[in-house]
Formats: structure tokens, sequence, C-alpha cells
């Protein structure tokens, strides 16, 4: 059985975008980007929402080229990575190896969980929520970015109660902090 997994850069004061919807005080060093690449190594498909996906597809339009090496790594790596989007506006996934689910079930990701032989990831808040609340999120990794942003996006949702064993930790050359937690 695979895991799923929900990796995300978070300011310390616990959010992935501010009040505006900006989140380029998150952006990671080579450092952290590496390690970021090391873990998509071990994701076979990942689930996002549409805006996560909207903001995520880009890396299929990059010209790898033009990319510094660690980003045409990441770039590559995305590519080879099958996505599922949830959406109940858009009507077409026209990039390679993507394909659209209109609602969220428990029951589908988590068959998709065990007859997958790589991991799972998922990404935006709102999505990443269902997954917690239903108890399908395995491994939480976060990299806690040192800033405050004071509002906008929570990385992580209100009512609901999980218990995590640490499995690592690690500072990055930008300051930022990865802390690694499994299911207890």
């Amino acid at each position: 059985m695979a895991n799923l997994i929900y990796a995300i850069n978070l300011s310390l004061d616990g959010y992935i975008a501010d009040e505006n919807g900006n989140f380029d005080w998150a952006q990671p060093s080579d450092d952290a980007h590496a390690f970021f690449n090391d873990l998509q190594r071990s994701v076979g498909t990942f689930l996002c929402g549409r805006r996560m996906y909207e903001t995520m597809r880009v890396w299929d339009t990059f010209l790898l080229d033009d990319l510094p090496e660690v980003q045409r790594e990441f770039a590559e790596l995305w590519r080879a990575t099958d996505k599922v989007v949830y959406s109940t506006t858009r009507d077409t996934m026209p990039e390679p190896r993507t394909r659209l689910e209109r609602t969220f079930d428990p029951e589908v990701v988590q068959t998709m969980k065990d007859q997958a032989d790589r991991d799972l990831s998922i990404g935006g808040a709102g999505l990443a929520a269902e997954a917690i609340r239903a108890g399908l999120v395995d491994r939480y990794v976060l990299r806690l970015v040192p800033t405050i942003v004071g509002g906008g996006t929570r990385a992580l949702p209100d009512a609901a109660r999980v218990d995590l064993a640490l499995n690592t930790t690690r500072r990055f050359d930008d300051g930022s902090v990865l802390v690694d937690y499994s299911l207890r």
C-alpha cells in the first residue's frame, strides 16, 4: 500500500498563501527545491484541486533548457507524474497524464492507495483538508518558511485531530525548516 503525502510550504503562522493569494515569500532555495525533487521521485500520482493544478501546470509548459538544473529536474519529475484534478468548473484536462474528477470520494482514494506501487501526494489546502478529515493522509512534510503573513489560506484544517510521530527535521540554507511526520 502506498502512502498519501501532504507536502507543503507554509508560513510560520500556518498559511500557504497570504490574504491576497500571494505565496512568493515561500520561494525555495536550490537546497530546499532539491529536497522536494527527491520527494517527488517517490510519487506516482498527484491529487490536487483546480487552483493548485492551475498553479502547478506551468511545470508542463516550461522549456527545459531554459530552467536552472534543480528546476529542470522538478519539471521532468512533474511531467512523469500522473495527476488527478478535482474540479466542478473545468471541462477538460489538456495536459498529458492528467485526468478530471468531479468529486472527492475517500473510498476511491483509499482504493488508489491500496493499488498503487508508488506514493501519492495531495496538494491544495481545501482538498488536503478533506483527505485529512477522512484519515487518508499518512505523512505530513511541512517546510516552515521564516515569514509571518498574518492571514490567508490555512495549511491545515480546523476540526481535525491527527496524532503524529516525528520522522525527521532538516534546516535548509534559506533558513526554512522541514518537519516530516507520519501517523502515530
